[in-house]
């Protein structure tokens, strides 16, 4: 959604956003070395000669990596090249011990692909966003700096050195911070789905730089911001408040100077989580400065054809192809097929199983919604801990679409499955709910149009909400009559009068 600024600027305003997610592949062992790439060992326990920079250590490629690298590119709708080179980018950080990070510079391992997101502002419709490349590369160390013995300390922990790191960097397609965790959500979904990478954002697999600008249209002409670069936000909460932060700032910045993209060169920024706001670091180098050139002590890397289509037949249905699929064969509405398939296959199976067993789907969705994900959450349980398995919540449902039962009773069904492992009708038989025969709803209903003549006539004078006082009369002589059930066997036989 645009921001209050920009909404009300004079000037027509278009957020223009890029996004690069460096995403940890899951290795057992890093890109180049047999270390391992375990998370939260002892600071620099997971180090070697190869990932330390030592003189004459020689690195030795990760074909795993590789193999998760073309899963991915092809799940992006990438194109796979041929031949693929590494390069070194030369830098100087103190996490980084070679004076260099082994990537790939102009020929990546994936190239041209997309994602697929659904548009924040209307579910129904699809925006597609572009992917520019995938490039496989190693990550740097990690800076630790403490002042909790009140003096100034920083270390590194060179264990995370080395980590096959996948950079996906996107076309500048996005137009708003909920395009953004949109895309970022999808992107997630589908890593986690691959089983490339666990995306855990909190332990550093999942990091996301992002670039933007504004284009402002000053009398028909376009006008650009300078592009900042806001750097390591380290969850899709933060990128939204950033992008919203910053793009407020570069406004309040151009009315100010009047700097546009011609005139101030590409900055890279941080993001300062306590004061909520954007923060300028330094000038963002080009690819010039980083010096990249081919990495003498790695062979090119060749990608047979048949290899990459052995890759491609092993990636099953995607959840984009998932989400189709649920709208079409069950019916569901967009936004549950969304919130289905984003809590992974264990629920997308929970939900099929139980939708084909209650035989409707729409009511099925609703008590996914409504009262399975609210219970999982509540109770911090996944589909497999959930207590009601798939085909009981598919029984109980039936009985809500057969007019067996009303959400009132059901719900306390429900609330008895989640204690007891029991079939539905034995908790029907502990809580005292019996099933009510049609015929004699048909009786209950005639005798009370017999005691109430006025609730008849006004009916047919065309007041049906009148039958509503015979509804809770109903109930009175038998509380499990379905209250949508008696209302419209009451309609019924008043027609027929």
């Amino acid at each position: 959604m645009p921001t209050q600024r920009l909404a009300a600027n004079q000037h027509p305003v278009t957020v223009i956003i890029g996004l690069e997610v460096h995403v940890q592949l899951k290795t057992q062992t890093k890109l180049f070395c047999g270390c391992t790439t375990q998370f939260g060992m002892p600071a620099n326990s997971q180090v070697c000669p190869v990932c330390l920079g030592m003189p004459g250590a020689l690195p030795v490629m990760n074909r795993e990596a590789i193999k998760l690298s073309v899963r991915t590119g092809l799940a992006l709708n990438c194109d796979i090249p041929p031949l693929t080179k590494w390069d070194r980018k030369q830098y100087f950080y103190p996490d980084l011990p070679k004076g260099y990070q082994i990537s790939q510079f102009d020929l990546p391992i994936c190239a041209d692909g997309f994602v697929e997101i659904t548009d924040p502002e209307n579910p129904d419709e699809v925006r597609r966003i572009g992917i520019i490349r995938a490039h496989l590369e190693e990550d740097a160390g990690k800076s630790m700096h403490d002042e909790s013995s009140g003096v100034a300390e920083s270390k590194i922990d060179l264990n995370r050195c080395g980590t096959p790191l996948l950079e996906i960097v996107s076309q500048p397609d996005l137009r708003s911070a909920d395009e953004a965790k949109a895309y970022l959500n999808e992107l997630k979904l589908l890593l986690t789905h691959l089983g490339v990478s666990d995306c855990e954002m909190q332990q550093g697999s999942l990091r996301v730089d992002a670039n933007v600008n504004l284009h402002i249209d000053v009398d028909g002409k376009k006008v650009a911001t300078p592009i900042v670069e806001i750097k390591n936000l380290n969850s899709f909460r933060n990128v939204g408040r950033a992008l919203d932060y910053e793009a407020e700032r570069q406004l309040i910045a151009w009315e100010d100077d009047g700097l546009t993209i011609n005139d101030a060169p590409k900055r890279t920024f941080g993001w300062d989580d306590v004061n909520e706001r954007t923060f300028a670091q330094r000038e963002k180098e080009e690819s010039a400065d980083y010096r990249y050139f081919p990495d003498p002590d790695l062979l090119p890397v060749r990608l047979p054809r048949e290899w990459v289509e052995e890759i491609g037949q092993t990636l099953g249905e995607l959840p984009a192809a998932t989400r189709t699929r649920l709208q079409d064969q069950f019916g569901i509405k967009t936004y549950d097929a969304d919130v289905i398939v984003n809590q992974g296959p264990e629920v997308i199976e929970y939900f099929e199983t139980a939708a084909t067993r209650s035989g409707d789907a729409r009511k099925t969705s609703s008590w996914m919604m409504q009262d399975v994900m609210r219970t999982m959450k509540e109770r911090e349980l996944d589909a497999k801990s959930f207590p009601i398995p798939a085909e009981r919540l598919g029984d109980l449902v039936k009985q809500i679409a057969d007019g067996k039962l009303d959400n009132s009773r059901a719900r306390d069904v429900f609330e008895y499955l989640l204690e007891h492992d029991d079939s539905v009708d034995a908790a029907l038989a502990a809580l005292g709910i019996e099933a009510v025969d049609e015929d004699d709803l048909v009786d209950l209903c005639r005798e009370l149009l017999a005691e109430n003549p006025q609730v008849v006539a006004d009916v047919k004078g065309g007041k049906q909400q009148a039958v509503g006082a015979l509804i809770g009369k109903a109930r009175g002589k038998n509380p499990n009559a379905n209250p949508k059930v008696v209302r419209q066997t009451l309609l019924d036989l008043i027609a027929e009068m």
